[in-house]
């Protein structure tokens, strides 16, 4: 385990440490005031400079990240919001949306508010406003790395319509700058279910910063919208804070590696660091690039996807909804990763 510039081994470590939290470790709290009061949640350090939040009561997702010192995610004027406060109209999940480095969106329905065989659906769907269930945390040595590990259910449910439950586990090692979320999500119910997700990886200031980059090799790049094809030529660069700067996607299709994962890197080559997003294409095949580098709100998502942005309907309309059988399952691997330009590309080259 690298500490400091120096590997230790377990043995080494606990000669020197009666417990390991002051190197690396996992801490359990609940937010104690305003919108968050109530919301339970874990603090994970890595050592290696990377320190991260679970929202144990918003899906397992991923709030405050930073690496060294240095702030990752995007935080919005909203803040931490504890689930009791979501609104499911209209773009009202807005209300509960503090940034953070992972929102996960569906997981039957997500993208732009819609009405879909009748049925009226909020943007980006409810799971990332639902508890987690039979949550576990541990941190422990197994094979020579310490491995620090979050895990729980998130169930999407509504009776006499059916049930989607995603479980999810999270995993970062002692010594090492990277997360991996391992989702599956299973049809516990007697008919076939629509199923829409997306990893809304969201990044802030001073990562995002004018003259930061995308670093992603695609196969095809296109606009969402009128707006977003007037900023076409220049996608993969970003802005400083622009005042009036507009909701804007571009969706792209990624050349996966030799090893069949595919990666995304947002790129700041000043800072020389940069946050890098892999995933498997086969079931994410989308990946959505975000810029809103608005004044106050500022920021940027790395997207990974089963469909696009615009609403569950018109997904079914071009014959591309998801569905799960009873019984079925769909697993999602995503690793997150912070580090230097020449650590990101290297990973992007193999």
């Amino acid at each position: 385990m690298k500490l400091w510039g120096r590997n230790y081994t377990q043995a080494e470590l606990h000669r020197y440490f009666g417990h390991m939290m002051p190197a690396a470790g996992i801490r359990r709290f609940t937010f104690d005031e305003g919108r968050a009061k109530g919301l339970s949640a874990v603090e994970v350090k890595t050592g290696a400079g990377l320190r991260f939040v679970v929202l144990l009561d918003k899906a397992l997702d991923i709030g405050d990240c930073d690496w060294r010192g240095i702030p990752i995610a995007l935080r919005t004027q909203v803040g931490e919001v504890a689930p009791q406060y979501y609104d499911p109209t209209g773009d009202e999940w807005f209300r509960s949306f503090g940034g953070g480095l992972l929102t996960t969106c569906g997981l039957t329905h997500l993208g732009a508010p819609d009405v879909d065989q009748g049925t009226s659906l909020g943007l980006h769907g409810r799971i990332h406003n639902t508890p987690g269930e039979e949550v576990g945390v541990k941190s422990a040595w197994e094979g020579g790395k310490y491995v620090l590990r979050i895990w729980g259910k998130v169930r999407e449910a509504k009776a006499l319509t059916g049930s989607l439950c995603l479980h999810r586990e999270i995993t970062a090692f002692g010594g090492e700058n990277r997360i991996i979320v391992q989702d599956t999500v299973v049809n516990e119910s007697f008919v076939k279910m629509p199923h829409m997700i997306l990893y809304h990886c969201n990044v802030g200031h001073p990562l995002l910063d004018e003259g930061a980059e995308l670093v992603a090799d695609s196969l095809e790049v296109r606009p969402r919208d009128a707006v977003a094809a007037q900023e076409f030529s220049t996608y993969q660069i970003y802005k400083g804070p622009t005042r009036g700067y507009p909701d804007t996607v571009f969706y792209h299709k990624l050349r996966p590696s030799c090893d069949g994962m595919t990666s995304a890197v947002l790129l700041n080559r000043r800072l020389d660091l940069g946050l890098a997003v892999r995933w498997d294409p086969r079931n994410l095949p989308n990946f959505i690039q975000w810029k809103y580098t608005a004044e106050g709100t500022y920021g940027a998502g790395l997207e990974p996807a089963n469909c696009l942005v615009e609403g569950r309907s018109r997904e079914r309309e071009r014959g591309t909804l998801v569905y799960l059988a009873p019984g079925e399952t769909r697993s999602y691997r995503v690793e997150l990763q912070v580090g230097s330009a020449a650590e990101l590309m290297g990973e992007m080259i193999e």
